[in-house]
């Protein structure tokens, strides 16, 4: 395993960046990875505080500067758990790392406020001591890594994310693979493939910080754009990249904050797969992926007796919404985006009506989640649609909107949960990436 630093381009010094940054110099990349141009002058600025920061921190001195994104689900609503096919996007919020190579095996890294980390990653061994925190996560992508072979080397970090925490956006899995992402870059010419930082990513969050996770997040994060993923094989699940032309039809993505309360609602998230394998069970196997789809509907009367309604009602959720996986990737390939909307539609209506994941019966007088839905429906009319977004029962929505009524219904839907609580987003075409 050798540590010798490899550089992709010629890394520049933090003052350096800085003066590019002020003069415009940059203004194109940052176009190009977020998209948004009203985003340059506000990304110009974070970045001028990541690299004032890092020189803070640890001098002044050759870095560069990597970033990985944020995800939405766009369908495939709690499906991944049973084996099915979801798709997924990311977005124009990120985690960005300004980095420099040491010459030793420790990771220092400061996240944000948080204190500095030291992690020697001459030891990846799992730490019980660890679990649940981000030096876990750090070393074991550093262990996920060496395993498969890449190298690995110490580094300075200073890391910065604007992703949305608790918004079913995924900024542990950005995490995950900006780190990865920077030791690709620092050691590895940027050679390691997006789908094993994917996997690397899971492996950590599941082994080292001992969090359960499927790979859907991991994989929108890491490879970026709008994917579709089958994980009929979780161990090499079948990913494709699918074209999403939302500039070239005037849409914008807008992720909805309900000020929903996350508190006791684990229970509800692990009901779902629960009782989707009780129905997998009915038919001798573990996941409804492996279950026919017209035996299991020739059979929802003996179902409803031996197991539940809701049961039933959830299996019916995840065989229809693997037609509307595929239904909104064929639209999308053949450029129809308005069926496009129109499978979107049904698939939030689904995660209503047979998911039920939009509320929890422990307080079903707070229906957050409910409201936005239905107060959407009514703001957007024929200019977008909306769903759930992410596990659900609490937390936000998510709505394809039309460009031109953007500021009308981000006004509308703001009157209710408050300033701030819309966020105008696009769909990034980059996962983890050096950006400069």
């Amino acid at each position: 395993m050798t540590i010798s630093h490899r550089k992709v381009i010629s890394m520049k010094f933090c003052n350096d960046y800085i003066r590019e940054l002020t003069s415009g110099a940059c203004d194109a990349r940052l176009q190009e990875v977020y998209i948004d141009t009203n985003m340059i002058p506000y990304n110009v600025k974070r970045y001028e505080e990541a690299l004032m920061k890092f020189r803070d921190l640890f001098g002044e001195k050759e870095v560069a500067i990597y970033s990985a994104p944020g995800r939405s689900e766009v369908s495939g609503n709690h499906t991944d758990h049973q084996r099915g096919h979801a798709l997924a996007t990311s977005l124009n919020l990120d985690a960005i790392g300004v980095a420099a190579p040491t010459d030793d095996m420790i990771i220092h890294l400061v996240s944000g406020n948080y204190p500095l980390l030291e992690i020697d990653i001459n030891d990846t061994t799992l730490r019980e001591s660890e679990l649940g925190t981000s030096s876990a996560l750090i070393r074991g992508v550093a262990a996920g890594l060496k395993e498969r072979g890449f190298n690995v080397g110490g580094f300075e970090a200073y890391i910065t994310s604007d992703v949305l925490v608790g918004a079913g956006m995924s900024s542990s899995a950005a995490f995950e693979t900006l780190v990865g992402t920077i030791i690709s870059g620092l050691y590895n010419d940027m050679q390691v493939p997006s789908v094993d930082i994917a996997k690397i990513g899971q492996y950590a969050e599941n082994v080292y910080f001992g969090k359960p996770c499927g790979l859907l997040d991991q994989v929108a994060c890491s490879i970026g754009g709008l994917v579709y993923i089958d994980f009929a094989d979780v161990d090499a699940p079948v990913i494709k990249p699918v074209p999403s032309d939302f500039e070239g039809n005037a849409y914008s993505l807008c992720i909805i904050d309900t000020k929903g309360s996350h508190a006791n609602l684990t229970d509800d998230y692990a009901a779902i797969p629960v009782e989707m394998k009780q129905v997998a069970g009915f038919f001798g196997k573990e996941y409804l992926r492996e279950v026919d789809k017209n035996e299991f509907f020739s059979s929802i009367g003996v179902i409803r007796e031996s197991i539940s309604d809701r049961a039933v009602l959830r299996a019916i959720h995840f065989f229809t919404e693997q037609d509307r996986v595929d239904e909104a990737v064929n639209a999308l390939e053949n450029g129809d985006f308005q069926t496009f909307l129109k499978s979107i539609k049904a698939s939030g209506d689904s995660s209503s009506k047979s998911l039920q994941n939009i509320y929890s019966l422990k307080d079903c007088h707070a229906q957050n989640v409910s409201v936005a839905l239905s107060a959407s429906e009514y703001f957007l009319g024929d200019n977008g649609v909306c769903r759930v977004h992410g596990g659900g029962f609490a937390g936000t929505i998510q709505a394809f909107v039309k460009n031109d009524a953007v500021d009308d219904y981000k006004a509308s839907i703001e009157s209710i949960f408050g300033e701030g609580s819309c966020h105008v987003l696009k769909v990034r075409p980059y996962g983890g990436i050096l950006v400069m």
